[in-house]
Order: C-alpha cells, then sequence, then structure tokens
C-alpha cells in the first residue's frame, strides 16, 4: 500500500501562490513514488494578488483556497480539516504564495508569523515524528517553527550568479537553524526532525534540474513516511 501524502498549496501562482512547476513536480514524483496524495490548502484570503503578466499588483482579492483549487484540478480540502492520523507525511511546494499567504515572510522576514492552520499542521507532524518535506522558500516555514532545525534553501552565498536569494540563508541561521548549502540537483535531510528540504526555484537553473532536486526531497520523504 502506498504512503499517504498531504500536499499543502499556498494559491496557484509564483508571484503570489505557489509555484506551479514545484507544484506539479511534488505531485508528478508523489504519483511515480506509488503514493496516495490528498491536497489542502487554508481558506483565507490572499496577501495580494499579482498580475503575472505584467508583474504588478492587480486591484482585487482572491483566496487561496479557491485559487489553490486550480492546481489540484478542484480536489482540495480546507487545511482546517487535515488530520495527521490519516497521513504518512506532509509536503510543502514553494512560491512567493508561501512567504504571503502561509506566513508574512514576504514583509516580516525572520519576524514573521506563521498561519495558525499551518503551524499546527507542522506541528502536528513533528510531533506524530512523521516527515515533513519542503522546497523553495518554503524551509523557513520550519526554521520558524523549529528552532534548530536543519535545512537548505541552496547557498548562503551568491558566487555565481545562480542562489539570488541567498541571504535567506542568513536569516534562516538567525532564527537558531542550521542552513546546509546545497545545489539544486541535492536535498538536505534533517534525520533528527524528519524534515527534507530542496532548493528548487530559489536557484537559477533549469526546469528539469529543479524537477529532479524535487524529486529527491520526495523520494527522501517516502524513505522516512
Amino acid at each position: 500500500m502506498g504512503k499517504r501524502v498531504a500536499v499543502v498549496l499556498a494559491g496557484c501562482g509564483v508571484f503570489d501562490g505557489s509555484e506551479i512547476h514545484e507544484a506539479s513536480a511534488v505531485l508528478v514524483h508523489l504519483s511515480r513514488g506509488g503514493a496516495e496524495v490528498k491536497i489542502f490548502a487554508p481558506n483565507i484570503e490572499q496577501r495580494d494578488v499579482v498580475n503575472h503578466l505584467k508583474g504588478s499588483p492587480a486591484d482585487e482579492k482572491r483566496n487561496v483556497l479557491v485559487e489553490s483549487a486550480r492546481l489540484a484540478r478542484g480536489n482540495i480540502q480546507d487545511l482546517a480539516e487535515l488530520k495527521v492520523s490519516e497521513f504518512d507525511a506532509v509536503i510543502f511546494p514553494g512560491g512567493f504564495g508561501v512567504a504571503k499567504n502561509l506566513c508574512s515572510w514576504a514583509v516580516d522576514g525572520k519576524n514573521c508569523t506563521v498561519n495558525e492552520h499551518v503551524n499546527s499542521t507542522l506541528q502536528a507532524f513533528h510531533s506524530a515524528k512523521k516527515p515533513i518535506g519542503l522546497c523553495c522558500i518554503s524551509p523557513v516555514l520550519a526554521a520558524k517553527v523549529f528552532p534548530g532545525c536543519e535545512v537548505t534553501v541552496g547557498q548562503d552565498k551568491n558566487a555565481d550568479g545562480r542562489f539570488p536569494d541567498a541571504e535567506t540563508a542568513s536569516a534562516i541561521a538567525e532564527l537558531g537553524c542550521k542552513h546546509i548549502c546545497k545545489d539544486v540537483s541535492e536535498s538536505h535531510v534533517d534525520k533528527g526532525n524528519k524534515i527534507v528540504t530542496t532548493c528548487a526555484f530559489m536557484c537559477k537553473a533549469p526546469l528539469h534540474e529543479i524537477f529532479d532536486g524535487i524529486g529527491t526531497m520526495v523520494q527522501e520523504v517516502l524513505k522516512l513516511a
């Protein structure tokens, strides 16, 4: 019987929701791994809405659960309904929606607050010693909720121009966590906390390399589950 995995989304679209390629990669690798997947998102208003064609704010309001339903092909539930006892693991794809809707990192950085249902979900899986997978910017959720944990968002220096958000690693360290430098093709496993992370689009890399890196994260999550 396949592992039961919850996937938590943050909207639909890189600038104000879940990064679509990352969410799709997670779902493809879970399918390949024989997992039984259910998708969730918080039933809250988005922090903002971005016109992805122009890259500028749009004067409208959208709901995170409703927008996430686009990625889930309509098969999605309110995050408040997630029961940790029904799953073996949870995975959070990235995208700016994580830093805007699941927490306030986009505005407050390391002083951010985490959505109550996101926080309770992370705490519940951690307490049950069930693995948590995160990619791109979503490892900051673990850094905020679990001081002392180990995560990666790629590199802590932008020496080759591939890691323009390298300062995120410093903010993670300031939260009392250990940042582990990894390339886009790799993931890091914090065995003590059962937290698996990979940098995905935090690195400027070809899409297939990001897809494969996310695959290593998913594989490690399934091994731990």
